[in-house]
């Protein structure tokens, strides 16, 4: 459940199951934190989220509409065909379709799935060695993450056996010459994959900008970093993703964005 249930049951609209209301404001909440971390691209990118329940449905941002502008009701509800249920003045960008289906039919037990085209993770996914074992912040990032080659824009729905294929176990896909793709069994926690995995790419860039000659790290030490990553991040973990959602709704509530529910 969302830390603000006590606020939605009032705002919630008839049709709309409490569970379904929940993960809709949760979505809005992320779009508007990716628009105010700068990881946004007018109407592009996407974010979805599983709906609870059996029938295999996912909500999106309707294809038009700026992220600082989306609100739990216009969130587009689409089936794993990508049809649209119930109404909507928007369609959905069909490669946002391709990209997220998969992993939402591929994986269903994960419920959020984060698309970026931020300047850090565009600029790594370009870069041949992708991320490097340059700083801590790298390092415990590398045994969650993984990588998918460019096939062009992702309209072809063959390609999602292979996005499915690629990511595997790892909650960190780098889309190579594309952007960033980070998933989880909440929305808070696909958003601080997505933070900390752009952030890391920031540094990468940074780091090499420099000019500088740069302080190389043993093996045994990049194994032992990316060894302390995969227990500090995993599922019940003393750094478990996700622990900072409450947090950042109410960042959002003291910056007077509350809308978006």
């Amino acid at each position: 459940m969302s830390s603000i249930d006590t606020r939605i049951e009032g705002q919630r609209p008839p049709g709309i199951s409490l569970e379904e209301w929940t993960i809709r404001v949760d979505l809005a909440a992320a779009y508007r934190l990716v628009d105010r971390y700068g990881w946004s691209e007018l109407a592009g990118n996407h974010i979805s989220a599983r709906v609870p329940g059996p029938a295999h449905h996912f909500l999106i941002n309707p294809h038009g509409m700026l992220y600082d502008q989306i609100t739990a009701s216009s969130l587009v509800k689409i089936d794993c065909d990508g049809r649209i249920v119930g109404e909507s003045q928007y369609p959905v960008n069909p490669a946002g379709f391709v990209i997220h289906s998969a992993i939402h039919m591929g994986q269903p037990h994960l419920t959020c799935v984060l698309h970026s085209h931020a300047p850090g993770g565009v600029a790594v996914s370009c870069m041949k060695e992708g991320l490097l074992p340059l700083s801590q912040h790298s390092l415990i990032l590398m045994g969650w993450l993984a990588y998918h080659d460019y096939e062009g824009v992702a309209l072809d729905e063959d390609e999602r056996t292979r996005i499915v294929r690629d990511l595997g176990e790892c909650r960190l896909l780098i889309l190579r010459n594309h952007g960033l793709l980070t998933v989880g069994e909440s929305v808070g926690e696909a958003f601080v994959w997505m933070h900390r995995l752009e952030k890391a790419c920031k540094w990468q860039i940074s780091t090499l900008s420099a000019g500088r000659e740069l302080n190389p790290l043993s093996d045994v030490v990049q194994k032992r970093s990316v060894e302390q990553g995969l227990a500090m991040f995993r599922k019940g973990g003393p750094y478990a993703c996700g622990r900072e959602w409450p947090s950042l709704l109410e960042e959002l509530r003291r910056a007077g964005s509350d809308h978006w529910q």
